[in-house]
């Protein structure tokens, strides 16, 4: 993806003005490309906003008559908190059960970072990843539980380190029926 080359000076301009403003000389030699370098960063971990489910998954989904679940755990991912602009990250499960049409597996973990490429709050970033995946798919539900650090709490406020915050949405038939659910909490506990 390209950026234009204005908005790129523009942010790179907006670094180096907040080093300034921290008591730092952005022109000193460790820092000279800093300002650049934050502003492709940045850039990088908020790409997610020109996309949605739909393009992570294209063209990937095939008819196939195939009713049981479908689970691709343990898919790491970072992300941006919203409230600090400081890093989050953990693993998702998610996990559909179709209804007559599968999902190349590898776009699922493509529909997570989608998700994870913007700035965010880990309780929306579980209902999209699971709204996004049922809308293109249309299954019979869909579930996705997320587990995860955040930098904001081991590194400012309680400063608490190590700590896992686990948010779950559930849809469909991992919703309503208790049997689902319990099957695939069960699978993304195994070998833990």
């Amino acid at each position: 993806m390209s950026v234009a080359p204005h908005f790129q000076d523009e942010l790179s301009s907006l670094v180096a003005r907040l080093l300034a403003g921290l008591g730092e000389d952005p022109d000193r030699e460790g820092l000279v490309d800093t300002p650049e370098r934050v502003a492709r960063s940045l850039r990088h971990l908020t790409e997610g906003y020109e996309l949605d489910a739909t393009n992570a998954i294209g063209d990937a989904l095939f008819e196939q008559e195939y009713d049981e679940m479908v689970l691709v755990k343990d898919i790491q991912f970072y992300s941006l908190c919203e409230h600090h602009l400081l890093p989050f990250f953990g693993v998702a499960h998610v996990a559909y059960q179709p209804n007559g049409r599968v999902v190349g597996l590898s776009k699922i973990p493509r529909v997570v970072d989608v998700y994870a490429h913007r700035l965010q709050l880990q309780e929306r970033m579980t209902r999209q990843i699971a709204e996004g995946l049922e809308r293109v798919t249309r299954p019979h539900g869909a579930a996705v539980v997320i587990e995860a650090r955040h930098l904001c709490m081991e590194m400012r406020g309680v400063e608490k380190v190590g700590g896992q915050t686990v948010t779950s949405c559930m849809l469909g038939c991992f919703r309503d029926d208790a049997r689902t659910r319990a099957e695939f909490l069960e699978l993304i506990r195994g070998n833990r």
